[in-house]
C-alpha cells in the first residue's frame, strides 16, 4: 500500500517561490501517476499540476507558467516548484498517485502567501 507524505509548505511573501515535496513509500513510484492539489478555505479542490509515468507535465489555468512538476523515481518523489507566488496560491497543498488500480493522497502542507 503506498503512502505519501508532503513537505516544503510555510509561509512566504508575495513574488516568492517555494518548493514542495511529495515522497512515497511501500510500492513502485515508477508506476503512478502523480499530481498535486490545493484546497482554501471554502473553495473546492481543485488540480494544480499532474506529471505522467513519462514525463508528460498538465498544469491548473491559474498556475500554468508560475508553477513547475516534476518526478525524481529514484528518490521516489515529485516536487512541485511553485514562483511569482500571489495571496490567492494560498492554500492547503496535496499530492496524490494513481496507476489505475491503487490510489492514494497526501496529509497536506500549508501555503500561506502573505506580507
Amino acid at each position: 500500500q503506498v503512502q505519501l507524505v508532503e513537505s516544503g509548505g510555510g509561509l512566504v511573501q508575495p513574488g516568492g517561490s517555494l518548493r514542495l515535496s511529495c515522497t512515497a513509500s511501500g510500492s513502485i513510484f515508477s508506476r503512478y501517476y502523480m499530481e498535486w492539489y490545493r484546497q482554501a478555505p471554502g473553495k473546492q479542490r481543485e488540480l494544480v499540476a499532474g506529471i505522467g509515468t513519462g514525463g508528460t507535465t498538465t498544469y491548473g489555468r491559474s498556475v500554468k507558467g508560475r508553477f513547475t512538476i516534476s518526478r525524481d523515481n529514484a528518490k521516489n518523489t515529485s516536487y512541485l516548484q511553485m514562483s511569482s507566488l500571489k495571496p490567492e496560491d494560498t492554500a492547503v497543498y496535496y499530492c496524490s498517485c494513481d496507476d489505475g488500480h491503487t490510489s492514494a493522497w497526501g496529509q497536506g502542507t500549508q501555503v500561506t502567501v502573505s506580507s
